[in-house]
């Protein structure tokens, strides 16, 4: 089959004819329709997460149909269409895994990091992290909902009933979950890179009602903010404008150092937390919201052999939406 190698640190992904996986025990094998390009795979390819397997196929918002089962598969069945996230294995019986809190188990290995992913034909993944695609999302669409959707969702879920929302890094996350805002009745407030005013442009077409550059305070003081830019200096800044007992959620995975802050930007009761990955539960709640909004997946398709470009793209900030890798020609209309 097909693949983008990365091979290390420096060296671009190089394109590679590799063996076909064989699905494994409890493993489905999926023919790749198409994988999203995230800012963590950036992360990887730029040295921020430094303990990847080499050589190493990446991507993790994965679509694809079932190719083949290995024994004891029972959720799917050849020719289902499925979707692969970040989180990619956990043990399931460390005290995280069995307070359903796996996105913490201290074993768990990652897809497109531990794990081969989707920047390939096929890939194999383990049948209880896979999931079933809402009718109505073509692959290409659907893509994104994998991580930009799963992780944003679940650092969504993190804000409470804040009523004013902030959303730091209008990307791939920020984007899906500001529709969902909108769709709960949320007022959002989307701060992007100083002068990209066509980011700003987008995060009003999307519903938010002011949208400005990282480096301006809100009209108003936000109740939470979410931060998906991986940039630690936006900490205190969010911390400025979210209002006593507002908290502020880092979404990413890597982010740079948080520099020192007075500690009256934290007083207050005002609350900075993390978000870790992903659980099946927050899934399960997130793939029956999506049709009910309804969200709508801006994309960017690249081949599968420009994956290279697609990455300098997004390291750029010139992807409108997420970057798509399509791995074979046409898209599954799906649902």
């Amino acid at each position: 089959m097909r693949a983008m190698l990365f091979e290390g640190v420096g060296a671009p992904l190089r394109e590679a004819t590799i063996e076909t996986p064989d699905p494994g025990p409890g493993q489905v094998l999926l023919e790749v329709h198409a994988c999203a390009v995230c800012r963590t795979d950036l992360h990887v390819v730029d040295g921020d997460l430094t303990e990847p397997k080499l050589p190493l196929v990446l991507g993790h918002e994965v679509v694809g149909t079932v190719a083949g089962v290995g024994e004891g598969v029972e959720r799917f069945a050849t020719g289902d269409r499925a979707g692969v996230p970040w989180l990619g294995w956990t043990c399931g019986s460390c005290r995280f895994c069995l307070a359903e809190r796996e996105n913490l188990c201290d074993r768990a290995r990652f897809t497109g990091y531990h794990l081969d992913g989707g920047y390939a034909e096929y890939t194999v993944a383990d049948e209880r992290y896979c999931f079933a695609i809402p009718d109505g999302y073509p692959d290409l669409q659907a893509a994104p909902l994998l991580c930009a959707g799963l992780i944003g969702y679940r650092s969504y879920r993190m804000v409470g009933q804040a009523e004013r929302l902030g959303i730091y890094g209008f990307g791939g996350a920020a984007h899906i979950i500001t529709q969902v805002a909108r769709h709960h009745g949320r007022r959002v407030f989307a701060f992007t890179r100083p002068g990209d005013t066509a980011g700003m442009a987008f995060a009003s077409e999307l519903g938010a009602e002011w949208a400005g550059g990282s480096d301006e305070a809100p009209p108003e003081p936000l109740d939470a903010a979410i931060i998906f830019a991986p940039v630690g200096g936006l900490v205190p800044t969010a911390l400025r404008a979210v209002a006593k007992g507002g908290t502020v959620v880092c979404g990413g995975i890597h982010m740079s150092d948080i520099p020192a802050l007075p500690y009256d930007l934290l007083w207050g009761e005002r609350v900075v937390r993390s978000v870790a990955n992903l659980t099946r539960r927050d899934a399960e709640e997130f793939f029956e919201i999506v049709p009910r909004v309804p969200v709508h997946t801006e994309v960017q398709p690249y081949p599968l052999g420009e994956a290279n470009r697609a990455l300098d793209d997004l390291r750029a900030g010139e992807v409108r939406g997420a970057a798509v890798l399509v791995t074979r020609e046409g898209d599954r209309p799906g649902g």
